[in-house]
């Protein structure tokens, strides 16, 4: 049998390869695709060709080797299993599951690197797992406290994630920042204390009358390091900034030459491959996963589906994203579109 499989060749290149899976060991299934989300921040990354030479990510057993061309990459898949070896139990024959794959058609996998989605949980739902671990992840890096004033830079769909989840916390006041009027009110509906636009003249004045002597925490998720000067200003004496963006190959430039010297603040870098040191002797992954199952059921971010595409429009699918970003939040792979 044969999958047809997205790589990204070249900087603002992909293209769709087929080739015969592999025989079906006893151990493994095979799963067809129903729905991959893209996730915008690393795979715009990928398309645009500013990775660094660093390995992909050696927690999951898809993505191993090195960032370079060609590179099949996606992390977000949800099938249907459609065959067993003789080995797997047979309850697995027929199961709705979530896999850390690229965009594929189908692809063969062990039992034991597949999720099983709750009953109560959708298969559009269930494409939101990977970012809403690792908003749980964000968040609890930050570990917010009672009366708190948070801000969150960058309203994409891991820092919806994150603000739906800091909303649930009674915070004194909840800033949201991003350049998109779409995003914006995205967060609005979420009961944000403000929205705010990063490019308005007065923009660090309106943050810092909402935020008083500034925010206790601030999350940096856009992506852009600029705003890593902007979450310094407005952030007040020894607080903490969280540092979820990966930027790649930019650059940041940051003024530590001002308040940042005398203010003692914290730069948190946030991954969601490990546990932070503190946590894992009582965290591991599976307990973080039920957490996010749990979240997504809460949130239903399936409401933030902005565009659908048949893996066969895949080119039109990272142009937009690269061209018309501001037209988007979360766009997935249908492999049931033509």
């Amino acid at each position: 049998m044969k999958a047809c499989t997205l790589f990204f060749v070249a900087p603002g290149v992909v293209e769709l390869r087929e080739a015969l899976l592999p025989v079906l060991a006893p151990d493994q299934v095979l799963v067809e695709t129903i729905y991959s989300a893209i996730s915008p921040g690393t795979e715009m990354l990928v398309y645009r060709g500013q990775f660094p030479a660093m390995p992909v990510d050696a927690s999951i057993e898809s993505l191993g080797g090195e960032f370079h061309y060609p590179l099949a990459y996606g992390y977000a898949a949800v099938g249907r299993v459609t065959e067993i070896g003789a080995a797997v139990e047979p309850e697995w024959a027929g199961r709705l599951v979530f896999s850390f794959q690229p965009h594929t058609s189908h692809f063969v996998a062990s039992p034991r690197a597949l999720f099983l989605i709750p009953d109560s949980i959708s298969p559009e739902q269930a494409c939101f797992l990977p970012n809403t671990e690792t908003a749980v992840n964000l968040v609890q890096d930050a570990a917010p406290i009672l009366g708190e004033r948070a801000l969150v830079f960058g309203q994409g769909i891991i820092g919806l994630l994150t603000t739906a989840l800091l909303a649930e916390f009674p915070l004194e006041s909840l800033v949201s920042v991003d350049t998109f009027p779409r995003r914006r009110a995205a967060a609005l509906a979420l009961g944000v204390s403000a929205a705010l636009d990063p490019a308005a003249p007065d923009f660090r004045a309106q943050a810092a009358s909402i935020l008083a002597s500034g925010a206790d925490v601030t999350l940096e998720l856009s992506g852009a390091p600029v705003a890593l000067n902007d979450a310094i200003t407005l952030t007040t004496f020894s607080g903490r900034i969280v540092i979820g963006s990966w930027y790649g190959e930019k650059r940041a430039a940051l003024d530590l030459g001002g308040a940042f010297h005398r203010s003692r603040l914290k730069l948190i870098s946030s991954q969601v491959s490990s546990i932070a040191p503190e946590l894992s002797s009582r965290w591991d992954k599976a307990r973080r996963f039920g957490v996010a199952w749990q979240a997504l059921a809460r949130i239903r971010p399936e409401k933030w589906i902005t565009h659908r595409f048949p893996l066969e429009k895949a080119k039109d699918a990272y142009r937009l994203l690269d061209e018309n970003p501001q037209e988007t939040i979360q766009v997935i792979f249908d492999h049931a579109l033509e």
